[in-house]
């Protein structure tokens, strides 16, 4: 074989190695009820934005169905997720959080939901709008690069709820998750039920 032949056949050989295929497909062991699974918001404000962004931080790492469960102790105590009123709390609302029953008691990613008010609102006032900040990049992945890295503890599956749930463009779920080291049964419930209800966000090459 040519030795060009012999390089090429080499390289292929690595591609192929080191390519990630899509993880295999989990199923719930109790499928979520269809009225609990998150649907697309209309229209989403700047609120509307600080709580998906909030409750898909606090869903890391624990049952979505937890989270769920307790979300209106959430919207009570973290005030509707008013974004002014939450980016003005201090060590004293912290601490009142803290001590508040049926929420999470994160210290570091209620301080962080405080950090990401204020961050809402300099992208509003830098951009003029959410949705223009997303219009801003040419794909998820330079988006969800500058996202993670303004964002306190907005991992790749917390900003591709966030950005799915708001109506943004993102990958296809399929695309997406292969990209992924496991798959998130949740979340492609949620976008199942978008697909279906034809409110999906899912751009393909984006």
């Amino acid at each position: 074989m040519p030795a060009g032949s012999r390089q090429m056949m080499r390289d292929m050989m690595h591609s192929m190695a080191n390519a990630r295929s899509a993880p295999p497909v989990k199923t719930p062991n109790r499928p979520t009820a269809p009225e609990r699974i998150p649907r697309r918001i209309a229209q989403p404000t700047l609120d509307d934005h600080l709580e998906t962004i909030t409750r898909a931080i606090f869903q890391a790492g624990l049952s979505w169905a937890l989270i769920d469960a307790r979300w209106q102790a959430f919207r009570s105590a973290f005030e509707g997720f008013a974004i002014a009123t939450v980016a003005s709390y201090g060590e004293f609302e912290v601490e009142r959080l803290m001590a508040t029953d049926g929420i999470v008691h994160s210290a570091k990613k209620i301080a962080g939901t405080i950090e990401n008010a204020k961050t809402l609102i300099a992208l509003e006032h830098e951009f003029g709008s959410i949705p223009r900040y997303v219009d801003s990049f040419t794909g998820y992945a330079e988006l969800y690069a500058d996202a993670h890295r303004r964002f306190a503890f907005l991992g790749d599956l917390s900003c591709y709820y966030w950005l799915f749930r708001t109506g943004a463009p993102v990958p296809p779920f399929d695309d997406w998750i292969a990209t992924q080291p496991k798959d998130h049964p949740r979340l492609r419930e949620m976008v199942l039920v978008g697909r279906g209800d034809g409110t999906s966000s899912e751009r393909p090459g984006f």
